[in-house]
């Protein structure tokens, strides 16, 4: 993972730590799941050098959704909501645009 996505991930983590008032334990666990997800995208585009910016686009909303399945198990209710409405606002993902 690059130094330039390491960044964007902790600056994901503090932006949804102070909005969705995170634990200790719960801002571990998101980096943790944005670190995974941004290693499956570099996984991609290293596979896929010729992948389209649509294909991108698709791949980046399944590992947002992967993202969500995986904080379900940490997030409270009233958090999860709070989630669920930025991720439905968001322009881009962990720096990638997430519309065509």
């Amino acid at each position: 993972m690059t130094t330039e996505a390491k960044t964007k991930i902790v600056d994901e983590v503090k932006r949804f730590a102070a909005d969705l008032n995170l634990s200790e334990s719960q801002k571990s666990q998101l980096q943790t799941a944005y670190e995974k997800a941004e290693d499956r995208i570099e996984e991609i585009r290293k596979a896929n050098p010729d992948v389209t910016r649509v294909d991108v686009i698709k791949k980046l909303a399944a590992a947002r959704d992967q993202i969500r399945e995986h904080i379900v198990n940490f997030l409270t209710p009233d958090q999860l909501k709070k989630w669920d409405a930025q991720m439905s606002k968001a322009k881009t993902f962990l720096g990638h645009p997430m519309q065509v």
